[in-house]
C-alpha cells in the first residue's frame, strides 16, 4: 500500500514509522461459546465449542495486519486479567504496531459474552450477547505518528477532528456504520459521507439508509455521496459501486461451513483496504476480501479467525473454488507473516 508522503518538517519523516492502516476504537475481550443457544430461566446447557479472543476494532486491526498491511491500533485495555490477556494476544500478533494500544490502570476492559448456534434446518445462526463495558473518553491520535495509508471511522456520530487532519494529508478515509437500534436511519448520518473517501455497509444497512429495496439499488444511491460504495451482503457476497468510473461489480461469496459469523464483516473491510495496496483490479480486492470473510467464519471470533495468505492458499488448494486465485502467490511473496519471516511492529 502507497502511503502518503510526511509533510515537509514532519515528524514522520523522522523517527515516526507510520502505517499501511490504522484503526481506532474499542477493544473487546470476546468470550464465545458455540453450538448452543440462549438457556431457559433455571436451565443450564453446554456449548460445543469455546474461545476467548480480541474482539471489537480488533478484529479489523488483527485482519489487516494478516493480510499483509502493516497496520497500527489505537485503543484502550485495563488492567485486568482479561485485559491484560487481550492485549498480551494482541502484542504476539505480527505487523500489528500496539504501540498507540493504551493501558489504563484500574479499568475493567469491555468484555462480551457471544452465544452462537445453528439452525440445522436452515443452516442459518442465531447470536446472542451480553456485554459490560465501562465508557472512557474519546481517543486522541497523538501527532508525529507517520504517514497513514488508510484509515477506518464509524460515520453514525460526528467524526473526530483527527481524520480530517489525516485525510487533508493523504489518508484514504474508509467509513462503516451499525445497526440504528431507534429504527430512525436518518439521512443525515448519509451526510457524512462526503467526509470519507469508501463507505462499505451492510445491505440492510445501505438498503435502510437509502429507503431502496436491493443492494444494488442500494449501492448505485450512496455512490451519489461518496467515491466508492461497497455493500456487503453475507452469503450472497457483494457490489461495489464506483463513481469515478461509473463501474459496477458484483461478486460472489465462498461457500463455507459456518461455526460463528461473528466479526466477518469487520474482516471483511480490513482485507479489503490491506488489499488497496496490491495493485488489484477492484473485483479481486473484493474477492480477496470476501475470501478472507468466509474463511474468518469457520472459527471462533473474528480476529481470531482471520486468515492468514497461507491459510487462504491451502484453503483455495484444498476445496478449488470457482475463478482464478493466482493473484494469492504473489501475496504469499510479498507478506512476511505468512512465509515465518519475524516481523516486530511494537518496538521503537
Amino acid at each position: 500500500m502507497t502511503r502518503p508522503e510526511p509533510a515537509p518538517g514532519s515528524t514522520a519523516a523522522g523517527d515516526a514509522r507510520g502505517a499501511d492502516l490504522l484503526f481506532a476504537g474499542t477493544v473487546f475481550c470476546d468470550v464465545v461459546f458455540s453450538g448452543v443457544a440462549v438457556p431457559e430461566v433455571g436451565a443450564e446447557v453446554f456449548a460445543d465449542g469455546f474461545g476467548i479472543t480480541p474482539g471489537g476494532v480488533a478484529n479489523r486491526a488483527v485482519a489487516g495486519a494478516r493480510a499483509g498491511a502493516s497496520t497500527m491500533l489505537l485503543a484502550r485495555l485495563g488492567d485486568d486479567p482479561l485485559g491484560t490477556h487481550i492485549h498480551a494476544e494482541l502484542d504476539a500478533e505480527p505487523d500489528l504496531d500496539t504501540s498507540l494500544l493504551e493501558h489504563v490502570p484500574g479499568h475493567q476492559s469491555p468484555v462480551t459474552v457471544s452465544l452462537t448456534g445453528a439452525h440445522a434446518e436452515t443452516g442459518t445462526h442465531d447470536r446472542s450477547f451480553i456485554t459490560y463495558q465501562e465508557r472512557l473518553g474519546d481517543l486522541t491520535l497523538p501527532d508525529g505518528i507517520g504517514p497513514i495509508g488508510a484509515t477506518h471511522v464509524g460515520i453514525a456520530h460526528d467524526l473526530p477532528a483527527w481524520v480530517a487532519r489525516l485525510r487533508s494529508a493523504g489518508t484514504r478515509v474508509v467509513g462503516g456504520v451499525g445497526w440504528d437500534h431507534t429504527g430512525a436511519w436518518s439521512t443525515e448520518v448519509l451526510d457524512r459521507l462526503s467526509e470519507v473517501d469508501v463507505f462499505v455497509p451492510n445491505d440492510v444497512e445501505a438498503m435502510r439508509y437509502t429507503r431502496t429495496g436491493d443492494a444494488v439499488a442500494a449501492a448505485k444511491a450512496l455512490a451519489e455521496r461518496v467515491p466508492l460504495a461497497v455493500v456487503t451482503r453475507g452469503p450472497d457476497g457483494a457490489v461495489a459501486v464506483d463513481s469515478a468510473n461509473g463501474t459496477l461489480v458484483e461478486v460472489p461469496t465462498v461457500r463455507v461451513p459456518v461455526l460463528d459469523p461473528t466479526g466477518a464483516g469487520d474482516v471483511f473491510v480490513a482485507t479489503f483496504m490491506a488489499a488497496d495496496g496490491h495493485g488489484w483490479d477492484l473485483a479481486t480486492q473484493l474477492r480477496f476480501a470476501g475470501l478472507c470473510a468466509s474463511m474468518s467464519v469457520t472459527g471462533l471470533g473474528g480476529a481470531a479467525s482471520a486468515p492468514r495468505p497461507a491459510d487462504l492458499v491451502r484453503f483455495v488448494e484444498r476445496t478449488r473454488p470457482d475463478g482464478d486465485w493466482s493473484f494469492l502467490d504473489d501475496l504469499l511473496l510479498t507478506t512476511p507473516a505468512a512465509s515465518g519471516l519475524p516481523t516486530d511492529r511494537n518496538t521503537p
